[in-house]
């Protein structure tokens, strides 16, 4: 007996999928304006403003306001340049690390339009709506709400949406106003009038298009959908991994041909505590009180999702509207309120409360997964003394973090170079695993002393040594361990080592080596070292 095959219920269907490409005219500019309040409301454009960026030739323009662009500043431009054409052009130095995070939070605050939202640098975001245009009367509506609440920010922007995140940028770019491509439409049609640029190549790649004569998305559809016109584009790219670099990839990726992964912005919440007093304080007594009451605050909140804090900040909010921010860094994750308490004590001896602090914040900007229960040595330390990351805290908060250091590994094999000093609060170097299998002494010396040896043995270990005015027999040994010098470093004439683990009478054991070897060219008879003791 055979079943016929059931037809997809609508319900299980696959809904086609639907990305929301908004470009934000001009990021660094409005970001300029909003930030430091340049121009708003009526004449937000008044004055030409331009953003600059040294070069080895001299500032050069990166963007310009509308008052700007209408003076004749244009992005490339050289500075001098501009201000033969506006001698009253401002200018600003650019901030690429601040227009990042400035993006980030707009990518946030765009998930309002979707699920998830992705970053499109530099001045662009991507937004999943994938099944939400209902919600909005449909994707023409949720256009229009778009540009309506980035207009109530003072932001010029233009949107489009496709199926593929590469077709609602290229609409969006070089299309129509709120364009919107249907999966019912005829793609290579509807976007064939769109420029090449609309494919997001790099500028050397666009010109070799234009010399073909590719100027068009149709023109590139019409060669492409022949496979001798496919083939050759192939061949001229055919070393171009980047998809940036190679316009067959992106124009599959255009189509939906070939899938183009997108990495969604995830926001984290930061863990924040703070008191909104009833009168303001002025004295340090409540103000320490405040503090404690905050860091018992931050220690339950980062319990709960069982981290330790690496860096706080506490926030003064004064009555005559200033702010004072303390920042901590920390050399471990913790939550203990009386060592944070501890901390911030020497870092709240310069505030001035004015006429009064109304409201004090306490956040955690940088946590870490913290189990619940410590370490052994830990607890010992914290109940009968101080731990060492606690002192080492509290050392960096009243000498500067830079006035402690720790020793760190480094990748090298010669002994003396195998670490460095840097301040706790770095990140580590990366461990260098292939020297793990290395037996290396308890104590290194700080600098390898001269031994004379006063009779080897053929095999190169010496059967006795003088070291500090006192003979010691060799009885056991174990080596060699040979060491060649750093070529990259080091000069030709510099001799290799070989290392012995050796054992005198006395049952003191030693790491000694021998600094070259004879008649190999680069000095005399070899010399003798004692670099460490073993255990």
């Amino acid at each position: 007996m055979t079943f016929p095959n059931p037809k997809p219920s609508p319900k299980t269907a696959q809904i086609p999928r639907r990305i929301l490409s908004i470009w934000i005219a001009r990021l660094s500019a409005d970001r300029w304006r909003l930030c430091e309040g340049i121009a708003r409301g009526e004449g937000a454009d008044a004055a030409p403003l331009a953003l600059i960026t040294e070069t080895a030739h001299g500032p050069r323009i990166d963007t310009a306001n509308d008052a700007g662009l209408a003076a004749g500043a244009r992005a490339g431009m050289m500075l001098a340049d501009a201000r033969t054409l506006c001698p009253d052009l401002a200018v600003r130095i650019s901030d690429p690390a601040g227009d990042l995070d400035f993006l980030e939070k707009l990518a946030v605050w765009a998930q309002r339009w979707g699920p998830w939202s992705a970053l499109d640098p530099p001045d662009g975001l991507l937004v999943d709506i994938t099944a939400v245009a209902h919600l909005f009367g449909g994707e023409a509506r949720l256009l229009a709400d778009v540009e309506a609440c980035f207009a109530r920010r003072a932001l010029a922007v233009r949107v489009a949406a496709a199926p593929t995140a590469g077709a609602a940028w290229g609409l969006a770019h070089y299309g129509p106003r709120a364009a919107i491509l249907t999966g019912d439409d005829d793609a290579v049609e509807r976007l064939s009038g769109l420029p090449v640029a609309a494919l997001r190549l790099d500028d050397d790649v666009l010109t070799v298009l234009r010399r073909l004569g590719l100027k068009r998305l149709g023109d590139m559809t019409g060669r492409f959908g022949d496979a001798k016109g496919r083939d050759a584009i192939m061949r001229r790219f055919r070393n171009r991994r980047s998809p940036a670099a190679n316009p067959l990839m992106r124009m599959d990726q255009l189509l939906g041909k070939v899938p183009e992964p997108l990495l969604p912005v995830i926001p984290q919440r930061m863990p924040l505590v703070q008191r909104r007093l009833a009168e303001p304080i002025r004295h340090r007594e409540l103000l320490d009180q405040v503090v404690r009451d905050l860091a018992a605050d931050m220690a339950r909140v980062l319990e709960g999702s069982a981290q330790g804090a690496r860096r706080l900040e506490l926030g003064l909010w004064r009555v005559d509207g200033e702010v004072v921010i303390r920042p901590l860094e920390l050399s471990a994750a913790t939550r203990d309120p009386v060592h944070i308490c501890r901390l911030f004590a020497a870092r709240l001896d310069d505030v001035d409360a004015g006429f009064g602090i109304e409201t004090i914040r306490l956040r955690a900007s940088w946590a870490e997964p913290l189990s619940l229960e410590q370490a052994d040595i830990e607890t010992t330390a914290e109940t009968q003394g101080t731990s060492l990351s606690a002192c080492i805290d509290r050392l960096s908060v009243r000498l500067g973090p830079r006035a402690v250091q720790r020793p760190v590994p480094h990748a090298s094999h010669i002994p003396e170079r195998a670490q460095r000093w840097q301040p706790p609060l770095e990140p580590e170097p990366a461990s260098q695993g292939e020297l793990a299998f290395h037996a290396r002494p308890l104590k290194l010396l700080d600098k390898a002393e001269y031994i004379s040896v006063l009779y080897a043995t053929p095999d190169g270990f010496p059967r006795s040594f003088r070291w500090r005015g006192k003979v010691h027999e060799v009885v056991r040994v174990e080596g060699p361990e040979r060491i060649a010098p750093e070529w990259w470093r080091e000069r030709s004439t510099v001799r290799l080592r070989d290392y012995y683990r050796i054992e005198d009478g006395e049952g003191r054991r030693y790491w000694i080596y021998r600094h070259g070897l004879l008649g190999d060219g680069r000095g005399g008879l070899p010399d003798w070292y004692l670099q460490g003791l073993c255990g």
